[in-house]
């Protein structure tokens, strides 16, 4: 191989690497989803923590706030359905549910909720196992001291 082929080719790599990597991707002209354009998917531990407490808010709201009417819708079922009312039977299915729908909102919210907590929790100690856990070429765990040695 001439130099001057060498040096090509060397120019031609590092023109590829500066424009970044895509695999398995449309041209950013056409079609496709929208995105940021860098190609990476990057969430923030702070931003898990943060849409955690929302949606657990959001729960504890729902729970409060999408059962008050209940007692009250239930007695006056029960009520007009006392009173011989077909309306009775009727607000009794209405009020059942309600209920079924509330408890399945409220599920998906604690599974959104437990899902964040346990991926921050799971990529937390997995940058622990990469920290603590490097290894040399034989396999054995280096010490800090020689990882440091590797920085410098």
């Amino acid at each position: 191989m001439a130099w001057d082929e060498w040096t090509r080719l060397k120019e031609d790599a590092a023109a590829r690497a500066a424009s970044g990597m895509r695999l398995n991707q449309l041209p950013a002209t056409g079609g496709g989803g929208g995105g940021t354009g860098d190609g990476d998917l990057v969430v923030h531990d702070d931003q898990l923590g943060k849409l955690g407490n929302m949606t657990f808010e959001l729960r504890e709201r729902l729970r409060i706030d999408g059962d008050f009417a209940r007692p009250a819708t239930f007695r006056a079922s029960v009520d007009l359905f006392n009173d011989g009312l077909d309306m009775g039977a009727a607000l009794t299915e209405v009020h059942d549910a309600w209920n079924t729908q509330l408890r399945t909102l409220l599920e998906a919210c604690a599974h959104i909720s437990n899902g964040l907590d346990f991926t921050r929790a799971q990529h937390a100690k997995d940058e622990d196992d990469v920290v603590t856990g490097m290894r040399d070429a034989a396999g054995q765990l280096m010490s800090v001291s020689r990882i440091n040695d590797y920085l410098k």
